[in-house]
């Protein structure tokens, strides 16, 4: 009986050890590197676009304080409050990207 326990350790220890070296092996090839690739860039540019709407949230936030300190020392509003909330709406639309589904991978037999 043990020596069938250690038996069935030695099966599942080698066939974990050979899919595992196989997927090594798959990443080193030129299709794996170039899906390795491809992913950094999205990841690139989905932090590239969390960036940008940051910001842009910023830009308008200082804006509206910008705006808020002139009216108040001088009493002209020099930028219409309709326009400040176009821009927060636009603002609103644009931050919320809208997430693309992840990409299927191929089963590797």
């Amino acid at each position: 009986m043990k020596r069938l326990f250690w038996l069935g350790v030695g099966v599942a220890a080698g066939v974990a050890l050979s899919r595992r070296a196989g997927q090594v092996a798959r990443q080193v090839t030129p299709a794996g590197i170039a899906d390795n690739i491809s992913d950094a860039i999205s990841e690139l540019a989905g932090a590239l676009g969390a960036f940008g709407a940051d910001i842009r949230a910023g830009m308008v936030e200082r804006e509206r304080e910008l705006t808020d300190d002139v009216v108040q020392r001088t009493g002209i509003n020099p930028m219409p409050r309709a326009a400040l909330a176009a821009a927060e709406q636009t603002l609103r639309t644009s931050a919320a990207p809208a997430r693309r589904p992840g990409r299927a991978r191929r089963a590797d037999g």
